[in-house]
């Protein structure tokens, strides 16, 4: 590796969306920072702080005599553990990381990072709610929202570089708004970003709490064509007392509801869904209802999380499920994730989809389904495929 390579700084980030686009946005922010890495840490369960952990080690050994500062939702709940580790030079709290003179960057409006064929725009951070298996809160803060103006300005300065796609994103994308003048939805956010950018071909959203999807936007993702159809909720599991204990504010017939409602309205939407398997407290017959939902629901896009302790939620105190069984039932969802995905895809063969191509030769359809593009693709470029088979959960 040579040295001038050395000296570029290096953001290394874990977790969610949010971090990953509070990442491009750092990167650009430190561009001139010198020798330099910043873990963006993630503290979402037990496992997360443990893969932060090693990132650290890994980014000293990889780069030992850079500065290594670390941020990110660890750097608040872990600070004492994470700054006693030796390879730490500094703590940047989670809530400054995007203000230049917690870095001694240039006060100036930072350049815009390299688009990529997709911009994410963090429209929100932090989060009002108290599930009592998650510690984001007091990683992130309360909910803060972007204005709509400011919202608008960012996806203007990436449509200039190129993007064809803008997700928006957040720790709890569907509270938007509640902290603004007037407290607008998230619907009338939507709005006003497809009529005041016509340049935009697709927009995308990330995960959102399904029991907060207003009128306004539960009209525009059954019939806007420009939003894509992929819906990926904050679902959690698929029982009711169990949703009780997680704090969660939906039941398993809200999620029907608003699945079956989407479905009849735009038959070809996705689904996707987080849910954890092994939460405390979690019989057989919960986990039955855990695994029916894949079903009931047709989630194709599944995000599994075995539960684990987290250390300052409430959750830690309730009966326990044991490890083994967790895991075993991680696998199991899992898999019937897989099965109903892989009915889905073959659904897809030989028809003609919109594929929007990224760098690494695949691309994603509206309903978010990879695809491998022919060599010679441009990245960025949108073009009409006609998928002709399906190997490893890609469609050729």
């Amino acid at each position: 590796m040579s040295a001038d390579t050395l000296e570029q700084p290096r953001i290394v980030s874990l977790g969610c969306r949010l971090n990953l686009a509070e990442a491009e946005r750092m990167k650009a922010m430190l561009a001139d920072a010198g020798d330099m890495v910043v873990v963006n840490s993630c503290a979402v369960t037990g496992e997360a702080v443990r893969q932060t952990r090693q990132a650290i080690r890994r980014a000293r050994r990889e780069r030992p005599d850079a500065r290594l500062i670390v941020t990110g939702c660890a750097a608040e709940t872990e600070r004492e553990a994470i700054a006693a580790m030796p390879e730490v030079d500094g703590i940047v709290a989670n809530a400054e990381k995007l203000d230049p003179r917690r870095w001694n960057a240039p006060l100036a409006d930072a350049p815009p990072p390299p688009t990529r064929t997709r911009a994410f725009i963090a429209v929100q951070n932090g989060c009002d709610h108290a599930c009592t298996f998650c510690i984001i809160p007091q990683g992130r803060g309360k909910s803060r929202s972007l204005s709509i103006a400011e919202v608008l300005h960012e996806i203007e300065r990436h449509l200039d570089l190129g993007a064809r796609e803008v997700v928006l994103t957040g720790v709890d994308v569907t509270s938007w708004g509640a902290d603004l003048p007037g407290k607008p939805s998230l619907g009338a956010l939507v709005s006003a970003i497809l009529e005041a950018s016509p340049k935009l071909e697709r927009l995308r959203m990330s995960s959102l709490d399904g029991i907060e999807i207003d009128g306004a936007l539960f009209e525009l993702l059954a019939s806007e064509e420009r939003l894509m159809p992929h819906l990926h909720l904050s679902l959690q599991h698929g029982h009711d007392l169990i949703l009780k204990r997680m704090k969660r504010r939906h039941s398993r017939a809200d999620a029907l509801s608003l699945v079956q409602r989407l479905k009849a309205r735009r038959p070809d939407i996705a689904i996707g869904a987080d849910l954890i398997a092994g939460f405390p407290t979690e019989t057989a017959e919960h986990h039955e209802a855990n695994l029916s939902i894949i079903d009931a629901l047709d989630i194709v896009h599944g995000h599994v999380f075995p539960y684990s302790p987290r250390p300052g939620t409430p959750a830690t105190r309730m009966p326990q499920v044991d490890r083994a069984t967790v895991k075993a039932r991680a696998a199991q969802l899992r898999e019937r994730v897989a099965k109903r995905r892989e009915r889905w895809l073959a659904s897809l063969v030989d028809k003609e989809l919109c594929v929007l191509a990224e760098r690494d030769g695949t691309g994603y359809s509206p309903t978010f389904a990879r695809v491998r593009l022919p060599a010679g693709t441009l990245p960025g470029t949108l073009v009409a495929i006609t998928p002709r088979a399906i190997e490893k959960g890609t469609l050729l």
